[in-house]
């Protein structure tokens, strides 16, 4: 059994080496949950095999070029999550990447067994992906599609973008570094030529994006630095503390990450929740106004005040349309 175990690692090894230009010894003992010294015993049989591995040190592993292995078949398992992908997919991203995806997915179905692609035909069946949140702009097929094409060929990008607090879209011309799926949406990090400055933008609120002959003009960090950048600049947001009822906290689950959700504390038939918050007077004041019956603002006094703005202006229209 160990013995199988292992040669299935040792294809699979084979597999990813096909799949990148570098793989570390590191990443391959992380992906297999083994020790550096088995990944190292791993490759050693690989180059015994006559497998032309070329290997430099504190750079990686990587295979000679214009060395291929045959395509090696898919095992049931691996067909029967090409159902389930595909779907996932069409719904997660853009419709031009989308298509792109299904065309790459056909490629690979092709190399199927007869009976494994009646297993995948019945699983797609069976599969219905169902949201009512809007990813992306109707009106812009190709988003996610130019925003990878310019991270990858380094070239800018020029952006007509709708900002929260804006009546107006603004046109930008941005560095795209790179783009990650957070709470329901799309959103990407750039250097703004305009902001001249890191700024992070949601994909839906793009009204075009073209990609422009203008190289870039910095060398970026991975987009892990600038995420965490924005953890530790917490300090620069303001704290919001609210007193919700139990009957009603649960149904804020799904939002509340959006508006800086930090931490909750039971306390009898309420939950303390507190927010960490960076768009206070429109973003959340407007979001708590839809279960301010059943809540209480415990801090800032600023909320408060906002909340009696509104709540006026509420009235004033209610007695207008009465009249």
């Amino acid at each position: 059994m160990e013995i199988n175990k292992r040669f299935d690692r040792i294809l699979a090894i084979m597999i990813q080496l096909q799949s990148k230009k570098v793989v570390t010894a590191q990443e391959l003992a992380d992906r297999f949950e083994v020790s550096l010294r088995t990944i190292y015993r791993d490759i050693r049989s690989l180059e015994l095999a006559g497998i032309p591995v070329y290997s430099e040190v504190g750079v990686g592993y990587s295979l000679v070029d214009g060395f291929r292995m045959r395509p090696v078949l898919f095992t049931k398992e691996e067909a029967l999550s090409f159902g389930v992908a595909e779907k996932l997919m069409k719904n997660y991203l853009d419709k031009n990447l989308s298509g792109q995806f299904s065309s790459a997915l056909y490629k690979m179905k092709a190399m199927l067994r007869t009976t494994d692609k009646a297993v995948v035909s019945t699983v797609e069946s069976k599969v219905l992906m169902r949201s009512k949140t809007e990813l992306f702009n109707q009106e812009l097929p190709e988003g996610l599609s130019v925003l990878f094409e310019g991270i990858s060929v380094r070239l800018c990008l020029s952006i007509s973008y709708q900002s929260v607090e804006a009546s107006v879209p603004s046109v930008r011309e941005v560095e795209p570094v790179g783009v990650f799926h957070e709470n329901g949406f799309w959103y990407f990090v750039a250097y703004c030529h305009l902001r001249l400055d890191y700024r992070q933008f949601r994909l839906d609120r793009v009204h075009r994006v073209d990609l422009t002959a203008k190289p870039f003009e910095r060398q970026h960090k991975p987009l892990e630095f600038y995420l965490e950048k924005q953890q530790q600049d917490l300090e620069t947001l303001v704290k919001v503390r609210i007193s919700v009822d139990q009957e009603v906290v649960k149904h804020l689950k799904w939002e509340r990450d959006y508006f800086g959700f930090h931490s909750e504390v039971e306390k009898g038939d309420q939950v303390e929740v507190t927010f960490m918050c960076s768009n206070l007077n429109n973003g959340f004041a407007r979001w708590y106004m839809m279960f301010g019956d059943k809540a209480k603002i415990l801090e800032p006094d600023s909320l408060k005040e906002t909340i009696r703005v509104f709540a006026r202006e509420n009235l004033k229209n209610l007695d207008e349309l009465q009249q």
